[in-house]
């Protein structure tokens, strides 16, 4: 007959308390042990809640399925909100504040990543969009100029909430940045086309198909 024993056991309900070096070491032993449930679930529990694999087959079963309720929960949170200051051991990090007008150097870095996700290259993508805050009014600031330098530890201890928010930030941006470049694109070439068809109206059938052709990937 199993001891039962006394734990006091903290559950994150929210990204602000899981840092970003706990959250791969989870997703990695998530994609280790990925055709196996039970190990899944004691690796959620690990590295969230510090209670080892041994201890939690002595757990009540109403606490032990209370508990992992919960880290699902968390696990389903894929959102969150933009944190343009923040604070590591002290020092004040500001995100890029235009990411349209970021410094050649920085948008040469990050585009050597082939995805933005959160891997083993986030700590170095997120450090080239946070850098030191040098001037600050208000809500306003200035942050230090792009010198290659990959600040990938400090970042490994900042929280979920930060890096999740920076993320899907800079994932929209890029969509929309992209969805601007292709209508512009687009309404570029319909106007091209529309001039040829006023000058050669015999190829009218092979314009409009083309036409469609650009309305259906938009």
């Amino acid at each position: 007959m199993s001891k039962k024993i006394n734990l006091e056991i903290k559950v994150p309900l929210d990204w602000s308390a899981v840092t970003l070096r706990k959250y791969l070491e989870l997703t990695k032993d998530m994609e280790t042990y990925k055709e196996t449930p039970e190990a899944i679930d004691a690796a959620l529990f690990y590295h969230l809640c510090d209670v080892r694999p041994e201890h939690i087959n002595k757990l009540d079963i109403s606490i032990y399925t209370d508990i992992l309720d919960k880290l699902y929960k968390l696990m389903n949170i894929k959102d969150a909100d933009i944190k343009r200051k923040i604070t590591i051991k002290g020092k004040k990090y500001g995100f890029e504040p235009n990411l349209s007008k970021m410094e050649y150097g920085a948008y040469l870095d990050l585009m050597k990543y082939k995805e933005v996700k959160i891997d083993e290259n986030w700590a170095e993508m997120v450090s080239i969009l946070y850098r030191p805050i040098k001037s600050e009014i208000g809500s306003l600031y200035e942050i230090e100029t792009y010198n290659g330098k990959l600040d990938k530890e400090n970042f490994l201890d900042v929280t979920m909430d930060v890096h999740f928010g920076a993320m899907f930030f800079f994932l929209h941006i890029l969509t929309e940045l992209r969805k601007d470049t292709l209508n512009s694109s687009k309404k570029e070439l319909l106007s091209k086309v529309q001039d040829l068809d006023t000058i050669s109206t015999k190829n009218g059938l092979a314009i409009r198909q083309f036409i469609n052709s650009l309305e259906e990937i938009s």
